[in-house]
């Protein structure tokens, strides 16, 4: 069953996702992120440029045979299971399918009220399939 965490009042979700990417792959991880083609696509340009010390290597791509084998992460639109991805990153706003693939699932959740409201339901999505889900309050980190 995979862990389950909820970042929630992110200032900039694509922001905070960069951020969140670092880390997972400063410590090891390979990760998939999913979400809408425009978020995927503006996560995609942000991944070359939030940074001038870090490089995050990363691919687009629509099934795991297409997968690159060196890359840490993979954007996909809809997710799917690949061998030795163990995070998914979830920036849509419905539950991810084939999430319970993964050992972590990483919700992020802006301030913005529809944003919040999608998050509620995705919330009760993981709670009434038994899942214990781990919320960070991002009010007042810095980034």
């Amino acid at each position: 069953m995979p862990e389950i965490a909820f970042h929630f009042n992110a200032p900039d979700k694509i922001g905070h996702a960069c951020r969140l990417l670092r880390k997972a792959v400063g410590a090891g991880a390979r990760v998939i992120v999913t979400g809408s083609d425009l978020l995927l696509c503006e996560l995609d340009a942000q991944l070359w440029t939030f940074s001038p010390l870090d490089f995050l290597p990363h691919a687009r791509c629509e099934a795991p045979t297409s997968a690159p084998a060196a890359t840490p992460i993979l954007l996909m639109a809809t997710p799917q299971a690949v061998e030795g991805f163990t995070v998914l990153v979830n920036l849509a706003d419905s539950p991810p399918s084939a999430f319970e693939r993964f050992e972590r699932v990483i919700e992020v959740v802006t301030t913005d009220d529809a944003d919040r409201a999608q998050a509620r339901r995705r919330w009760k999505f993981y709670a009434d399939k038994g899942h214990s889900i781990t919320r960070h309050d991002l009010a007042g980190a810095s980034a």
